[in-house]
């Protein structure tokens, strides 16, 4: 099979590719995306707790694999201090912080102070989807850990999809994973994960813009809380 490409690729090849990988795995379809894809593929990661899963099985796969994390620079501490432990894990992957253009006193300048509460779609535009544009627009392609189960925008999400939000091909390795799931991988391999999580945090974004949920709410929940909002533009 030709390289995928999101110009190129009609919705009926996608479908029938879908049909072909339905029965695989995680890290089957991780290989058939490092096979088909090699260098033109990047992994866009949270450092959430599927992140620490993909991470870890991107590892067995391509040991030299790219990945980047969009540092908004609002993030929190444990965020920052997790990132530091998967680069001393897993020394040969290529790990990259994303800024923004504007660093946050220059947004304030532009756009007036506390724009995450003003306006979370702009900050989110300013922050996030504009620098991961500028990333993606590198590759063919881009891995994500969304899943089924997150959400009613995530329920559908196929093991590959054709991105419009950024023409791009994004594939989702972890569809089928359960969060419980995710916990037991983690667990079963002892790996670092994001301290906030012990914390009721089981989504975690910015640290101005995340609250903790209570027992038995939503995985997201917690994410742009009192805003209305339920995600931040990547995968819309």
């Amino acid at each position: 099979m030709a390289k995928l490409s999101y110009k190129t690729v009609t919705d009926d090849e996608l479908k029938n590719l879908n049909e072909q990988l339905a029965k695989k795995d995680a890290i089957d379809i991780l290989k058939w995306a490092y096979n088909h894809f090699g260098d033109d593929i990047v992994y866009a990661c949270s450092f959430g707790a599927e992140g620490i899963v993909l991470i870890d099985l991107i590892s067995k796969v391509n040991k030299n694999a790219t990945i980047v994390f969009l540092d908004t620079e609002l993030h929190f501490e444990e965020t920052y201090a997790l990132i530091e432990k998967v680069k001393a894990k897993y020394p040969t992957l290529n790990i990259e912080l994303k800024k923004p253009e504007l660093t946050v006193a220059e947004q304030n300048e532009q756009y007036g102070n506390e724009l995450w509460k003003t306006s979370p779609d702009q900050c989110c535009k300013v922050r996030k989807l504009k620098p991961l544009e500028e990333e993606l627009s590198k590759y063919q392609a881009w891995i994500s850990g969304l899943r089924r189960e997150q959400s009613e925008t995530r329920a559908h999400v196929q093991f590959v999809n054709h991105d419009n939000r950024f023409q791009s091909i994004k594939v989702c390795p972890l569809i089928h994973w359960s969060w419980d799931e995710i916990w037991m991988y983690i667990k079963l391999h002892q790996l670092p994960y994001n301290e906030l999580h012990d914390q009721n945090y089981p989504s975690i974004g910015c640290a101005n813009c995340t609250l903790p949920v209570a027992d038995g709410g939503d995985t997201r929940e917690g994410r742009w809380a009192n805003s209305g909002k339920v995600e931040c533009g990547l995968h819309q």
